[in-house]
C-alpha cells in the first residue's frame, strides 16, 4: 500500500499487470505460463459463473463434464479443427514415472510406460464430446442437445499474461445438437446475445455483436459471432464467441438421427464460449490509477463498513452498527465491517478503494448520534452524506446508479473512439492517434486484411451486425466494398 500504481497513461500494460496482483485477483505459478487465481479474483469469477450459469439454465441447457484428455485419433478427425489448435497443445506421451538410477531422490519418465497413443490435454472439448454424442444421439427425439461444460483447458502460450492469455484458463464451452441448420442458427445468435446482456448488464462493458472474417473464424466452424469490448487503451478484447458448426464435426464423427420420415442426416452443432478473460475485461475496462473499479453486480464485496472510534468504543460502536449491516443484508448487498485494529482509518480507505469496493461507509459514534452517515463512492469518488433512518434503501439506489454510471461511462468512452474511416492514410492515423474501433470499407478479401494486418497491426474485430451494408471504396485497393468492418488493434 505503500507504493503508487503506475499510471495508466504511463505503461498500461504495467498498470494492468500491477493491478492484477495488488488487488489480490491473481498471481504468476511455479508452472510457466500458468496463474493463481486468488480467493478475491475466483469471488467475482463465482459471480460471472453463478449468473451465466442462471442465464443458459433458463434457455433450456443443462451442465455436463467431460474427459481432460483427448486421444489423438479423436483430436485430429475434424481436420481444420485439429489444425487450428496443434501449435498449442500439450501432449501426454507416458503414465508413469520411476526413481532415477542416475540421480539418488530424482524422478524420471520410465521409458517402459509409453503410451499406445498419445493424448491432447483438451484446448478444446468439440473432439470428445462430438465422439460422445455419437452415442447419445439416435432419433429426433433425441434433439436439440442443449450442454453446458464449466472446465479447464490448455492452450500452450509463450507470451502470458495474467487472465488475458495464460497456458490454462477457466472457461464454460457449450455444445449443441440440432435437427435443422435453422434451429442451430438460432442458437448461434440466442447464446451471442446472453453473452452481450451479461456483458453489459453484468460486466457494464457495451459490446460490439459481429460475426468473424474467414481468417478470425474458429477452426471447424462455418461463421463464428462474437462480442468485442474496447479497453481504456483503445485496443479491442474478444469477449465471448459463438460458433455455427454446420454438420462438420457430425460428419467427422458420424453423429446421424432418424429424421421423422425414417431417413438418416447428420446433426447441426453449435459451440460457445466464454473464459476468464472477462475478469481482464473487467480491469482494464473500467479501473482507475487508484485501483480497481468493480460494477456492483459482480463487486465480492458490495459495501465496506469502517468504523472510526477512539480507544474502548469499538465493542459499542460495532453494536450500534450491526442493525445497518443486517439490513443491508437483508436487502441482498454483501457487507464487510472493516473492525481490525492494527491498520488506521486512512490505510483501510487506501486497500478498499484498491479492491474496487463500489461503497464505503465510515461511521463513528458522532455520525450515529447525529442520524447521518458519511458514504464515498468508488467510481466517482464523491463523497455523500446520507441520514442513517433511510439508509438501506440510499445504499441500494446508489448501487443500481453506480452500475448504470460504469457502464454509461464505458459507452461514451467507446463512442468517443470509434471513427469511420474513408482513406487508408485516415485509417493509420486514428489508430496511431486515438486508437479504439476504426471503421472502414475493405474490398472482402483475406489478401486486403492481411495485408492491413501486417501493415498497421490492426484486425478485423468484427463485421458489425448493427452495421448496414451500404456501397464503398476498399480503402486500401479501391475496390468496390458492399460493407464496413470494424478494425482495431487488440488483444
Amino acid at each position: 500500500m505503500s507504493k503508487s500504481l503506475p499510471k495508466r497513461t504511463e505503461d498500461y500494460s504495467l498498470w494492468y499487470n500491477e493491478l492484477v496482483k495488488r488487488a489480490g485477483l491473481a498471481e504468476n505459478s511455479s508452472v510457466r505460463g500458468c496463474m493463481v487465481i486468488k480467493p478475491y479474483g475466483y469471488a467475482i469469477w463465482e459471480k460471472m459463473q453463478r449468473t451465466l450459469d442462471d442465464m443458459f439454465k433458463r434457455t433450456g441447457h443443462q451442465n455436463a463434464y467431460f474427459p481432460l484428455f483427448v486421444p489423438k485419433s479423436l483430436f485430429e478427425a475434424e481436420e481444420k479443427n485439429a489444425e487450428g489448435f496443434a501449435k498449442e497443445c500439450a501432449v501426454v506421451t507416458h503414465y508413469r514415472l520411476q526413481n532415477d538410477p542416475d540421480k539418488p531422490g530424482k524422478l524420471r519418465v520410465d521409458p517402459n510406460a509409453k503410451l499406445e497413443e498419445e493424448l491432447i490435454v483438451r484446448p478444446t472439448s468439440e473432439a470428445i464430446i462430438w465422439s460422445t454424442y455419437k452415442g447419445w444421439i439416435q432419433s429426433y427425439r433425441d434433439l436439440p442437445l442443449l450442454i453446458n461444460q464449466w472446465a479447464n483447458v490448455v492452450r500452450w502460450e509463450m507470451r502470458t499474461r495474467l487472465f488475458l492469455r495464460t497456458a490454462e484458463f477457466l472457461w464454460q464451452e457449450g455444445h449443441t445438437a440440432h435437427a435443422t441448420a435453422e434451429e442451430a442458427l438460432a442458437e448461434t445468435r440466442q447464446m451471442l446475445d446472453v453473452y452481450a446482456q451479461f456483458a453489459e448488464e453484468w460486466l457494464a462493458l457495451p459490446v460490439v455483436k459481429g460475426v468473424k472474417t474467414e481468417n478470425e473464424r474458429f477452426a471447424g466452424a462455418v461463421e463464428t459471432y462474437c462480442i468485442e469490448g474496447l479497453m481504456q487503451d483503445g485496443k479491442a478484447l474478444q469477449a465471448g464467441t459463438s460458433h455455427f458448426l454446420g454438420q462438420n464435426f457430425a460428419k467427422a464423427f458420424d453423429v446421424q438421427f432418424a429424421n421423422k420420415a425414417g431417413g438418416l442426416e447428420y446433426v447441426w452443432g453449435t459451440s460457445w464460449g466464454v473464459s476468464t478473460r472477462l475478469m481482464g475485461a473487467l480491469v482494464m475496462a473500467h479501473s482507475d490509477d487508484e485501483g480497481l473499479v468493480l460494477p456492483p453486480k459482480l463487486a465480492p464485496i458490495q459495501v465496506v463498513i469502517i468504523p472510526i472510534y477512539k480507544t474502548g468504543q469499538l465493542d459499542e460502536l460495532l453494536e450500534r452498527i450491526r442493525p445497518m449491516q443486517m439490513g443491508l443484508i437483508e436487502r441482498g448487498i454483501s457487507v464487510k465491517i472493516d473492525d481490525r485494529d492494527t491498520e488506521r482509518p486512512g490505510f483501510k480507505f487506501a486497500e478498499w478503494e484498491l479492491k474496487g469496493v463500489p461503497v464505503r461507509i465510515a461511521v463513528g459514534m458522532r455520525d450515529l448520534d447525529a442520524g447521518t452517515l458519511e458514504v464515498a463512492r468508488r467510481d466517482t469518488k464523491e463523497k455523500l452524506t446520507l441520514p442513517l433512518a433511510d439508509i438501506v434503501n440510499s445504499i441500494d439506489q446508489l448501487l443500481q446508479d453506480i452500475q448504470k454510471n460504469i457502464y454509461q461511462r464505458a459507452l461514451h468512452f467507446r463512442e468517443e473512439r470509434t471513427t469511420r474511416v474513408e482513406t487508408y492514410e485516415e485509417f493509420k492515423q486514428v489508430l496511431d492517434g486515438k486508437g479504439g474501433f476504426v471503421v472502414a470499407h475493405y474490398d472482402g478479401t483475406s489478401e486486403t486484411e492481411e495485408r492491413i494486418k501486417d501493415e498497421t497491426k490492426a484486425t478485423i474485430r468484427c463485421l458489425a451486425l448493427a452495421e448496414q451494408e451500404e456501397e464503398g471504396i476498399c480503402i486500401v485497393t479501391g475496390r468496390p466494398s458492399t460493407r464496413r468492418a470494424h478494425f482495431a488493434r487488440a488483444y
